[in-house]
């Protein structure tokens, strides 16, 4: 009987002592956890708003961490601790720049408040600047202006033309008179027009022809050009495309009869090597179809990595040996390369080979 009072006295007092833990807690309570800043300009720039709270509990209060959701918003709050009755803030700003339209942002506050985890949430949208012509037109040919003097055809077949056009602005106060001093007789391009008043826009127009290329993959070339009669090397413009060979125009028959491409292996990791070591590994490409396999092209995506086939035509049921030595001299840690082989396999035409592996500085 006496232990039985004595652990029923030892319970009441326990559960006592955490009713009292329990009731000297702080407690955090917000004005408001939502605050919408409504629309305003982008040039106005950041927007601020305090979130205020109280300590309502009986202990102090103190926010261990503010976290937002994107690096655009900027939190500061009190750090001091807070005595119970007192308040506090948190200022939640917003930086706009750059980011037009509607906004929704988060900020968790961390605290050793009974309700430890609060979730503020800010909104609001932003109506954007009107940019300059520069800011428009970023990249600077000479004497005119671009939003970009790159023309990618992307995927383009092998037997086929293809016209595309880069637009220019002159924002100078003088016309320009725009002329092509070299470019690969594959692409033929024009301006239109030639002479641009001030002010005014025109159009390189790109013709590029792809059975004159006579390669395949990935393909650059850059269009020197003129201005008011003078050359210079930055006076030009980039054309990329991906020439693919066009297998739509083969008849069934033809299909069945195809080559077909193989490799006993497409990833090699040479493991780990010192700074400065040569690997070599050779990869063995096979054809298993009915007629010659034609290697198109071969390109290494780092010019640390030399690729020799031992032929580039290979009979049905034959195989050749690709070499490739890659040189460490000048890397160091994980090493990822790829190596493109193209063919003229209508089912498998594009093949990526890898060669992995550490190397010790």
């Amino acid at each position: 009987m006496k232990r039985t009072v004595s652990v029923l006295v030892l319970f009441l007092f326990a559960a006592g002592l955490n009713l009292a833990v329990a009731q000297n807690r702080a407690t955090i309570k917000f004005d408001d956890l939502e605050h919408n800043f409504g629309t305003f300009n982008e040039e106005q720039g950041n927007v601020s708003y305090d979130f205020k709270f109280k300590n309502t509990g009986n202990a102090p209060l103190i926010v261990s961490y503010v976290r937002s959701s994107c690096g655009c918003t900027t939190p500061e709050w009190t750090r001091k601790p807070v005595a119970p009755g007192d308040n506090g803030h948190i200022r939640v700003t917003y930086n706009p720049k750059n980011r037009p339209g509607n906004f929704t942002k988060t900020i968790s506050i961390s605290s050793n408040a009974t309700n430890p985890m609060v979730v503020l949430k800010i909104r609001g949208k932003v109506i954007p600047r009107v940019k300059t012509p520069e800011e428009i037109y970023p990249r600077e040919v000479g004497l005119v202006r671009m939003r970009t003097n790159h023309l990618a055809f992307v995927k383009i077949k092998d037997d086929e033309v293809r016209t595309d056009s880069l637009q220019f602005v002159n924002l100078g106060d003088k016309p320009v008179t725009i002329g092509i001093k070299q470019a690969p007789s594959y692409l033929k391009v024009e301006i239109v027009p030639k002479t641009v008043q001030p002010g005014k826009k025109g159009h390189f127009v790109v013709t590029y022809d792809a059975s004159k290329k006579k390669e395949y993959g990935f393909v650059i070339d850059r269009v020197y050009l003129t201005e008011n009669g003078e050359s210079n090397y930055n006076y030009s413009i980039g054309v990329s495309a991906t020439i693919v060979e066009d297998f739509s125009k083969l008849t069934p028959q033809q299909l069945a009869n195809s080559p077909k491409v193989g490799f006993d292996e497409r990833v090699f990791n040479f493991g780990e090597i010192a700074e400065g070591q040569k690997v070599n590994h050779v990869f063995q490409i096979k054809n298993t179809g009915k007629s010659d396999l034609v290697i198109r092209r071969i390109r290494a995506s780092c010019g640390c990595t030399a690729v020799t086939p031992a032929t580039t035509v290979i009979k049905p049921g034959e195989s050749t040996d690709l070499k490739v030595v890659f040189n460490s001299h000048g890397k160091r840690g994980r090493q990822n390369k790829s190596i493109t082989v193209i063919t003229n396999d209508p089912d498998q035409p594009t093949t990526i080979l890898r060669i992995t592996g550490n190397v010790k500085s």
